[in-house]
């Protein structure tokens, strides 16, 4: 905010016996508030990917759904899986972090070192602008009792699927028609975005993960149905083979259920191996990857250039 001091300088002219005045106009800048107080004035920062500019990645960006700054430590939700109630809504501790400036400098327990620029864009967006890379990201701000959870899952429920090792096939309906899916007691969601690789097998049910054979593979699409935000559709498409089409819904945060509109059979799936990105534990200079790591969040968008530059000297 800045104040205005408005002052009046009286001058007595002899010869003309008039008077007259100036005005002076000072202005006051007052201190704003430091980018400590901005970060934490949200509890959540929501990274919305599909707004990145740039051509670049920062790798724990790419990852993270929300990002929270608090007292010097970096809490990340990564997973999926467990959103809302991690660290009690914030995630996990992924790292540290030094705020001066307008510049953030992160230091990530796995990824390393990463400095940004920081932009206020509104009340409550920040953009982090990496001049290493020339990209930028946008967040957020939100506090826990605000923040919409559920939003956030159904809309990235192609991530949830990737979560887990396996999803193993523990109930099939009695009704339906009998159809090749039948035979199918496994799938595996591979990392990569809303349309990606899965694996399915014929294996026993009960077969230890690691020991499982693929017998197809394909790639699987997740849609959205108009008007219901809870229910998805799954489509498989397997190589060589017509695709499987599924109404989706998820039960809890490891079993989800497929209807087989084609033959009116239910079936559900439950996690098997659960991949927690990051880390195991959060004991600093003792972390642990956890599952494939590769997992990153990729924009409904193309990228595009970055007109952003560093104003650092």
């Amino acid at each position: 905010m800045k104040t205005v001091k408005l002052l009046l300088t009286f001058a007595l002219t002899a010869t003309l016996f008039t008077s007259c005045y100036q005005e002076t106009v000072i202005v006051e800048e007052e201190p704003g508030i430091s980018l400590n107080q901005l970060l934490g004035s949200y509890e959540l920062w929501y990274v919305d990917i599909n707004k990145t500019v740039g051509y670049g990645e920062t790798p724990f960006l790419q990852k993270a759904f929300t990002m929270s700054f608090l007292n010097g430590v970096v809490y990340a939700n990564n997973n999926i899986v467990g959103l809302g109630s991690n660290g009690n809504g914030l995630g996990i501790d992924i790292g540290e972090y030094d705020a001066y400036d307008m510049i953030l400098d992160v230091y990530h327990d796995l990824d390393g070192f990463e400095t940004f620029d920081v932009y206020q864009i509104d009340r409550n967006t920040i953009e982090l602008y990496n001049p290493n890379n020339d990209t930028s990201y946008f967040l957020e701000g939100y506090q826990r009792n605000t923040f919409d959870y559920d939003f956030v899952f159904y809309d990235n429920i192609h991530y949830f699927l990737q979560e887990y090792e396996a999803w193993e096939k523990t109930y099939t309906s009695a009704y339906g028609a009998l159809n090749e899916f039948d035979n199918e007691n496994f799938l595996q969601f591979l990392a990569g975005g809303n349309d990606s690789e899965f694996r399915s097998s014929q294996d026993l049910q009960g077969t230890n993960v690691g020991a499982l054979y693929w017998d197809y593979t394909g790639v699987y699409g997740v849609g959205d149905v108009k008007g219901d935000m809870y229910l998805k559709t799954l489509t498989l498409d397997y190589d060589f083979f017509s695709n499987e089409y599924f109404e989706l819904t998820v039960i809890n945060d490891k079993k989800i259920e497929l209807f087989h509109p084609s033959s009116e059979t239910v079936y559900e799936f439950t996690g098997r191996g659960y991949i927690q990105y990051l880390k195991q534990e959060n004991t600093k200079g003792n972390t642990a990857a956890s599952g494939n790591t590769d997992k990153l969040r990729k924009p409904r968008k193309d990228k595009v250039n970055n007109p952003r530059t560093s104003t650092r000297v």
